[in-house]
């Protein structure tokens, strides 16, 4: 076998440079006959003698050179699998499709598993399921992370192509498909995953904490007793947080700062941060509790921003409502708390300085456009008629933004509509409205703020002066760029917090009895009829309102349900279910019903009278989307329930916008609630 092979290449050279080295004694050898013919001869001689003997030896050599260099190669193979077999790094050789073919002896001890195993890959690591394994016609390496035992380990897959191998080989036929095997490699991280946490751990938070009602549970102490409140509130944050590894620095009477570990956060958040309630505990005869807000801002470039994430994340749990805690993580943020009702406000002063700031940007502007939310309802519609009324007593243009007027509000319009007191372009629709606004343009928001809830967006950023007025909790998604902001969740409706900016507007200002009837139906719609979130205040919109020429009568005829509706409505009542034990669930039909939105909230309102009930929620399916009423009386927080869905509102009155299949919306809407029952374990 040795003489058929035939050598090549550097070696063919090597062995053959006797023969080569031939010619050039040949050249000498003419030399030599010029110089000499007798000389000549004799080198001749001897060069065909060197020519034979070399001839011979290379002849009779090659075999045994040969020999050698296979049994070198042979040797250098084994050695080459044995490295392999024994080396230190686990090593693993699979198929396409997760099944195992070879692995070397450290990948067998780690997994206890025989080196020809032949199972697929997730009986061994169930996180390597098949879409983490190397797609087919791609070289990149997939990376997942698994834990074996108590270490960590870094499973790096890569693909091998074994077209060449099959080429070269004379057991395969040609293949027009190259089969690829993968590779797999697995690296010990646990140690470098073990300082990354530490690192993480011991990273600086850093957090505002704000006594909400520290004035007005103040007030409720007699002035001797005073200090040892302040005392003991101090106290119990102080020992609070000094048990996490916290520092707290009182900034004013009512304000602290926070600084502590990350490690000491997630273990307060394990803890669902019990000092909100630990606070409320704090009573030495004051009848009102304190309660605390915090906001956090961590993983920020610098200290300075996460400085800045807590002052964002204070305003944000403040807006809210206060007792409760907003985490701001980079542009993810989250809540904690927030189950108690917000104290309504005795005093009017934050009103009648928004009035004043209202009037004044009303005043250097040529227009005012007004817009409510999408699916306008009589909320929204009254607070409108009510910034109309205002801007008209200062002579300026106002237009109102409703795209598709539901049932509900077209009774009210219907007054304004063809009526000679009243301008033809009153209402436009967001097309018209674009047209309007420019940078000489007021437009004010009311009873929402979140920019995709508008019922034009576009409309906020064509103007520098943007005003919003809502009563609803701030979620994520705020409206950023507004010169004047007045968002007060204890108010229970927008139509309120409006008649009380009238109230201190201006002087010469005159509501009419159309007007009055507006603003006291969304009063009444919000309240259903003044048994939900209705304060001091809110009837003392109402008694304004009614001063001012609203009649009740005139205001229930405008609100009455067509016999669709109250089918509808009757039905969704009819067919809901109750989940376990205290939550109604229910679908309101949505075909023939012109606002199958606003049935789905009545519904909802009517659910809460059925004995039992601590929440309902109604699903209504309209537009593509599925639209969701949530109602509680006042155990259960259906705000803080919609809002993982990408809603918000009120405790007791929310809702939300899922873009799904009804049936799959129920599932999730049931996740939340068992994810709820659980925490609060309501009974």
């Amino acid at each position: 076998m040795s003489n058929k092979l035939k050598l090549r290449g550097h070696m063919k050279a090597f062995m053959s440079w006797p023969l080569i080295l031939c010619a050039l004694l040949v050249v000498l050898n003419i030399l030599v006959y010029i110089t000499d013919v007798k000389a000549g001869i004799v080198v001749s001689v001897g060069i065909l003698i060197y020519i034979g003997i070399a001839v011979v030896v290379l002849r009779c050599h090659k075999p045994f050179v040969v020999n050698d260099l296979i049994a070198f190669a042979n040797q250098y193979d084994t050695l080459e699998k044995r490295i392999l077999e024994e080396l230190a790094l686990p090593y693993a050789i699979m198929d396409m499709n997760g099944r195992l073919i070879w692995s070397n002896k450290v990948f067998a001890e780690l997994t206890g598993k025989d080196q020809f195993y032949r199972k697929n890959i997730s009986s061994i690591f169930p996180d390597v399921t098949p879409d983490k394994l190397p797609s087919a016609g791609k070289k990149e390496i997939s990376e997942i992370s698994t834990q074996v035992g108590d270490r960590i380990y870094r499973l790096s897959m890569q693909r091998v192509s074994m077209g060449e191998v099959i080429a070269n080989s004379e057991l395969f036929e040609k293949v027009d498909k190259s089969p690829d095997l993968i590779a797999m490699y697995m690296y010990d991280d646990t140690e470098l995953t073990e300082y990354i946490q530490k690192n993480e751990d011991n990273k600086l938070v850093v957090a505002l904490a704000y006594l909400d009602n520290y004035e007005e549970a103040l007030e409720s102490v007699e002035d001797v007793r005073r200090s040892l409140l302040i005392a003991l509130i101090d106290r119990k944050i102080t020992k609070y947080f000094s048990n996490f590894d916290g520092l707290v620095k009182k900034l004013e009477k009512d304000k602290y700062f926070l600084i502590m570990r990350q490690s000491s956060l997630e273990t307060l958040k394990e803890q669902r941060f019990h000092i909100l309630d630990e606070v409320k505990t704090v009573n030495i005869g004051n009848e009102m509790a304190i309660t605390l807000s915090i906001g956090i801002g961590l993983n920020a470039a610098n200290y300075l921003q996460n400085y800045e994430y807590s002052r964002i994340a204070i305003e944000m749990a403040l807006g809210r409502g206060g007792d409760q805690v907003v985490i701001k993580n980079g542009n993810n943020i989250t809540y904690y708390g927030g189950k108690t009702q917000q104290v309504e406000k005795t005093t009017r002063v934050k009103a009648r300085v928004k009035a004043q700031a209202l009037k004044e940007f009303m005043s250097t502007k040529e227009r005012v456009v007004v817009m409510g939310h999408k699916i306008t309802d009589v909320d929204a519609l009254g607070a409108a008629i009510g910034i109309y009324r205002a801007g008209r007593t200062l002579g300026k243009t106002v237009n109102i933004v409703v795209n598709d007027p539901t049932t509900s509000i077209r009774p009210l319009m219907a007054g304004y509509m063809n009526n000679p007191d009243y301008e033809p372009s009153m209402f436009v629709n967001s097309a018209q409205a674009k047209e309007l606004v420019d940078n000489n343009t007021v437009v004010v928001v009311v009873d929402t703020n979140k920019p995709s809830y508008t019922e034009c967006q576009d409309l906020l950023y064509m103007t520098k002066t943007v005003v919003v007025l809502d009563h609803h909790r701030r979620g994520s998604e705020v409206i950023e760029n507004a010169v004047l902001s007045y968002v007060e969740p204890y108010a229970s409706s927008a139509c309120e917090m409006v008649a009380e900016i009238l109230q201190y507007f201006s002087d010469d200002l005159r509501i009419r009895n159309m007007e009055a009837d507006c603003l006291y139906a969304g009063i009444m719609i919000d309240t259903n009829n003044f048994t939900t979130r209705a304060g001091v205040r809110t009837f003392e919109a109402a008694a304004f309102l009614r001063r001012s020429g609203a009649d009740v009568t005139r205001v229930r005829k405008l609100l009455r349900d067509n016999l669709e509706s109250y089918k509808a409505r009757a039905e969704a009542v009819r067919t809901a279910s109750i989940y376990r034990n205290y939550f109604a669930i229910a679908r309101c039909p949505s075909e023939g019903v012109d606002s199958p939105t606003v049935v789905g909230a009545q519904a909802a309102n009517e659910l809460l009278n059925i004995a039992g009930v601590k929440a309902s929620f109604v699903l209504t399916q309209y537009n593509d989307e599925v639209y969701i009423s949530a109602r509680a009386i006042d155990e259960i927080n259906v705000q803080v329930m919609m809002e993982k869905m990408g809603g918000g509102g009120h405790m007791n009155i929310a809702g939300a916008q899922v873009k799904a299949s009804p049936d799959e919306v129920e599932r999730m809407l049931k996740e939340i609630i068992d994810q709820e029952y659980q925490e609060e374990n309501v009974k």
